[in-house]
């Protein structure tokens, strides 16, 4: 097979291993620089060329591995790999679904999915009803832009909750106001879904002082096992959201786990590290079984 990965830099640990993977596999890879990409928009051809004008012809597979500053000229190339009947491991649609994080929750609150109490609101006037929604401080507020944990606040009481979302409407930016689950402990757990399983998951802790797991932010992980509501969740989290492969965060409260996001690029460093298995290469099987013509799901639009 001649797969493609879309990524800025063929040297980050997740594109490297899924090289390393799928080589090891025997197939043929190219890491492609999607902002050095172009589209050719013809009616019945449509085309994607690299940065040396030479047409990205021929893949079997692509594997989009997508920042989140470059969501909307990144989804616009895989959906031209899509319009060309490429397999693609993950659809623009539901990439820039799970970049939206109000959209997100609003889509597995329809699938009745667990997670955090959430509320969204605009105008000043609706900040105490808000607050009150999510059961009162200390609460969490996210702007709905942020990723590894940026933007995300801790608002210890009801005076401190006011003051940022002030901020936040000062900047005109979006932002949800959640429900913060105090027996989590700081702690939450990163599912890795591949197709209907969670092929590893890993407990991740926050340092002292930090409420904010993620391993970026100076957290620390390792091998957890999972209970079947977790895993059930998690796969239907990732499904509801469409995508093929994710990575889904999720916290345990007293009533049952809670998804907190759905992540459609989730690093391979910390997973592969924290539980020892081979992630990569259970991606690139994946593409192996689902990567054919007649098992083609590609998006039309």
């Amino acid at each position: 097979m001649k797969i493609g990965i879309l990524s800025r830099n063929p040297k980050l640990y997740s594109t490297k291993r899924l090289v390393e993977a799928a080589k090891k596999r025997g197939h043929s890879v190219k890491v492609i620089d999607v902002l050095r990409c172009y589209v050719d928009i013809e009616s019945g051809k449509p085309k994607v060329y690299d940065g040396n004008d030479k047409p990205l012809d021929g893949f079997d597979a692509i594997i989009p591995r997508i920042g989140s500053s470059i969501t909307f000229y990144g989804t616009a190339i895989v959906r031209q790999f899509e319009m060309a009947g490429v397999y693609v491991l993950n659809e623009s649609i539901p990439i820039t679904r799970a970049r939206d994080k109000l959209r997100a929750h609003q889509v597995l609150s329809r699938k009745k999915i667990g997670m955090p109490v959430t509320g969204f609101a605009h105008s000043p006037k609706n900040t105490d009803a808000l607050i009150r929604r999510v059961g009162g401080a200390p609460l969490v507020l996210k702007l709905l832009e942020g990723t590894q944990g940026k933007g995300v606040v801790l608002a210890e009481n009801e005076k401190a909750a006011e003051s940022v979302i002030q901020a936040f409407r000062g900047l005109n930016a979006h932002f949800l106001v959640q429900e913060f689950i105090r027996e989590a402990d700081g702690a939450d757990i990163r599912c890795f879904v591949v197709g209907d399983k969670v092929i590893a998951a890993m407990r991740r802790t926050a340092q002292p002082g930090e409420f904010r797991s993620n391993l970026h932010l100076g957290g620390t992980a390792e091998v957890t096992k999972l209970t079947p509501e977790e895993r059930k969740t998690a796969v239907a989290a990732a499904r509801a959201i469409g995508l093929h492969m994710a990575g889904v965060d999720i916290v345990r409260s007293k009533r049952g786990p809670l998804v907190l996001e759905v992540n459609s690029s989730p690093g391979l460093e910390g997973i592969e590290t924290a539980t020892g298995k081979d992630v990569a290469g259970t991606i690139i099987e994946y593409i192996e079984e689902h990567a054919k013509p007649d098992k083609s799901h590609q998006n039309k639009g």
